[in-house]
């Protein structure tokens, strides 16, 4: 597996069930070209492994079932070096479906079907079939997609005990933390002039909201006046019931340590200053975890076991790849691809577009100036499949 798409590889595969919706209903709208239908297989063989090869159509077929689920990979896609991880990740999900055993294929093919049926229903009939229709597929192999991805994790899980699901807990317990957060922030860039503001300039401006709030005015008439974060200053600076594990580093410990309803001294963060207050918290706590948390906690172990095959035993098992070269230019487009990563599942505890699943609370990384981790999305959630 190639490094830079180890994060990309989990947001396709493991926590694909929690963020499929949220990807078809952005490619609403979007039509690409329809590639022929197959017919008997006599394409050439692109890779080859223990027990098995990939042909061209088959490899086709991946990339389109890919591009219908996941349109923010389809630049992506044309790149010789994300084709080579493709491949090597069709190979991986081919060869354990192959030796899961029969409980796991029963259950994966039964959940990827919940999930088909969940995802279909999300989208509008018409919308689906030209969706359908834009990569020349049909519901089966979709279905059938889901279903291979499914009964590797079912696989993977059935090893997991209950003792690894609270340790797992334990490490990642900020996922399942929310608070109700309001926020003032001014950034160190001045979103009137576009300027570079100086870290002295901000500080002072978010001094001067501290002592209108401590002085007991009106917190959202404050943030409406002040705040320079477009996510949350016309909501009164608030972000309601949000996973903590959604925001940067200092945001997330403030929201987690600061007493109730106290104002914060000016919290800084690589965006600016912020002037807190957690107006309520709920507290993780694994006893009231709720079934579905549970097995949520479960697939990013499951993950962890099909990164750790990916990692250390995929080689092994690939014996050649032989894609077709593009003709385009594409040096200097591929490095900049990893940060589009941004769930999942996680997915991968990656917590970028994966990962975050709660569009109520979420705000896009561009217009949620201050607060957003890099990573996710995918992953809160029960988004977030994936292993941190």
């Amino acid at each position: 597996m190639l490094p830079k798409y180890k994060k990309v590889g989990k947001v396709l595969s493991v926590s694909m069930v929690a963020v499929l919706s949220l990807s078809l209903l952005a490619a609403c709208g979007k039509k690409d070209e329809a590639a022929a239908p197959e017919t008997n297989d006599t394409s050439a063989v692109v890779a080859t492994y223990d027990g098995g090869t990939i042909t061209a159509n088959e490899f086709d077929m991946e990339q389109r079932v890919m591009k219908f689920l996941y349109p923010e990979y389809a630049q992506m896609m044309e790149m010789d070096d994300f084709k080579d991880y493709l491949v090597r990740q069709e190979v991986a999900y081919e060869y354990l479906s192959g030796k899961a055993s029969e409980e796991a294929k029963t259950e994966g093919a039964k959940v990827a079907t919940e999930q088909f049926d969940k995802m279909k229903a999300s989208v509008q009939a018409d919308q689906w079939t030209e969706m359908l229709k834009a990569q020349n597929l049909t519901d089966q192999n979709i279905k059938d997609y889901m279903t291979r991805i499914m009964t590797v994790i079912k696989d993977k899980e059935t090893g997991v005990t209950e003792d690894a699901i609270k340790k797992e807990f334990e490490t990642n317990k900020d996922q399942f933390t929310t608070a109700s957060v309001r926020h003032v922030l001014i950034n160190f860039t001045d979103p009137d002039t576009q300027k570079e503001r100086k870290k002295e300039d901000a500080l002072k401006i978010a001094k001067e909201v501290k002592t209108k709030l401590d002085a007991g005015e009106d917190f959202a008439k404050v943030a409406k006046e002040y705040s320079e974060d477009p996510g949350s200053a016309d909501n009164g600076g608030l972000y309601e019931n949000t996973p903590v594990s959604n925001w940067v580093e200092a945001f997330k410990e403030a929201a987690k340590t600061l007493p109730i309803n106290k104002i914060s001294d000016p919290v800084e963060t690589e965006y600016g200053y912020h002037v807190m207050k957690v107006e309520s918290r709920t507290e993780a706590d694994y006893s009231k975890l709720t079934d579905e948390q549970k097995e949520t906690l479960k697939s990013q172990l499951a993950a962890a076991e099909i990164d750790t095959f990916m990692t250390n035993e995929l080689d092994k098992i690939v014996k050649e790849v032989n894609l077709p070269k593009t003709d385009k230019a594409e040096e200097g487009t591929t490095e900049g691809t990893e940060g589009t990563t941004g769930t999942g599942t996680g997915t991968e505890g990656d917590k970028s577009t994966e990962t975050k699943t709660d569009e109520s609370t979420d705000t896009d990384a561009k217009t949620d100036q201050g607060t957003k981790t890099e990573s996710d999305a995918t992953t809160g959630d029960s988004a977030d499949t994936s292993s941190k």
